[in-house]
């Protein structure tokens, strides 16, 4: 998505909406997980608020799309650097990877 967006492409809606879905999917499975059983680490706090400025930030690149108007790169850049953070993050939180 963002390799089209970045060559002054929109991104196809339908895989727009279910990279939203999907996040939206992630956040409340994690969000549900650990947070509202009141058992999580720093580390998961951090990634799921990575994940929250993220969607935030994807709200804002939709809002582009709606209206017609290719996304700022620099805009598109940053969400999905964000999102990568969280995501590793997260993955050093599960044990998956060590950073």
């Amino acid at each position: 998505m963002a390799s089209r967006v970045l060559r002054g492409r929109f991104a196809p809606w339908a895989v727009s909406l279910l990279h939203a879905l999907l996040g939206a999917t992630g956040l409340l499975l994690l969000l549900g997980d650990g947070m509202l059983k009141g058992v999580t680490t720093r580390p998961v706090l951090l990634s799921f608020l990575l994940f929250l400025i993220t969607a935030v930030g994807g709200f804002f690149l939709a809002s582009f799309h709606l209206r017609q108007h290719i996304a700022p790169r620099v805009v598109v850049l940053v969400h999905a650097a964000i999102g990568l953070g969280a995501f590793t993050t997260l993955l050093d939180a599960c044990g998956l990877i060590r950073l």
